[in-house]
């Protein structure tokens, strides 16, 4: 099996540093290259030394360009602003890219999107393999039980996540009313009811909640409730190697790929 050389951007972040103490421990992928932002202060440091403990001859880059000579992937989870320009560098060096940033505009979407035409590009909210199931379960289920059924969906993240609700329960939403038929499912969302109190709940709607608090790295309940009965979906993150793993599964795939947009259901074959 090849090797895959990977380049991290915001490689201090949370998912950063984790992405490269798993690849440290296992065989196949190497860390070639890691960057942050300009202006940080531990620029041209090893980061090994800032991350592992131990030095191993890489520098923490400034810019991406810098970085990714010889690379094969570029796993980003950065912020919004930040991923679009990553992508346009990848998608310039034709060279893969897994993004799993969340908070993005549609403005910024689309920008993400059009690079995708030059290089292979995985866009997704949340790379667990868990979660992707999840998302399967939640249309089956919402096209299955139809509008006669409410639906909930309660997100809970630590208090550093500066989106809200997160891409995650975003995505859940947008499964439910794909499945009820809706070409516009922002449309039907209603995020806390907050002014609502005194509204009567009206069918066809699907409720968004997010809650933040202390290190919580990521819960989604999806609540599917009748009358007389309540179905619940449910996904617990403990740790964030579930993410890693995930993003590092959808950088091999990407291999040899044609340029164009994927999401995690199609590295899991769930399409």
């Amino acid at each position: 099996m090849t090797t895959l050389r990977v380049v991290i951007p915001g490689a201090l972040g949370r998912i950063g540093q984790a992405l490269i103490r798993y690849i440290h421990t296992h065989e196949g992928v190497e860390l070639y290259g890691a960057t942050e932002r300009p202006d940080h202060p531990d620029i041209a440091k090893d980061i090994g030394g800032l991350v592992l403990g131990r030095n191993i001859d890489i520098k923490l880059e400034n810019d991406l360009r810098n970085a990714i000579i010889a690379a094969n992937a570029i796993i980003d989870f950065t912020r919004p602003e930040a991923s679009v320009w990553h992508a346009e560098i990848a998608a310039h060096y034709k060279i893969p890219i897994v993004i799993g940033t969340t908070g993005c505009s549609k403005g910024q979407l689309e920008k993400l999107r059009s690079f995708s035409d030059e290089t292979p590009m995985v866009l997704a909210p949340n790379m667990s393999v868990g979660v992707n199931l999840l998302f399967y379960l939640a249309q089956r289920v919402a096209a299955t039980l139809g509008e006669d059924y409410d639906v909930e969906i309660v997100e809970k993240h630590h208090r550093k996540k500066v989106d809200a609700p997160s891409g995650t329960a975003l995505r859940l939403a947008v499964a439910v009313a794909r499945a009820w038929g809706r070409e516009n499912p922002e449309e039907i969302f209603d995020h806390g009811r907050h002014g609502h109190a005194h509204d009567e709940r009206d069918y066809g709607r699907i409720g968004l909640h997010a809650v933040r608090g202390g290190d919580i790295v990521g819960d989604h309940d999806m609540h599917f409730i009748g009358d007389g009965e309540m179905i619940t979906l449910s996904h617990r993150a403990t740790t964030r190697e579930n993410f890693v793993k995930g993003a590092i599964k959808a950088a091999f795939w990407l291999q040899n790929r044609d340029p164009g947009q994927y999401d995690m259901a199609d590295v899991l074959g769930l399409k």
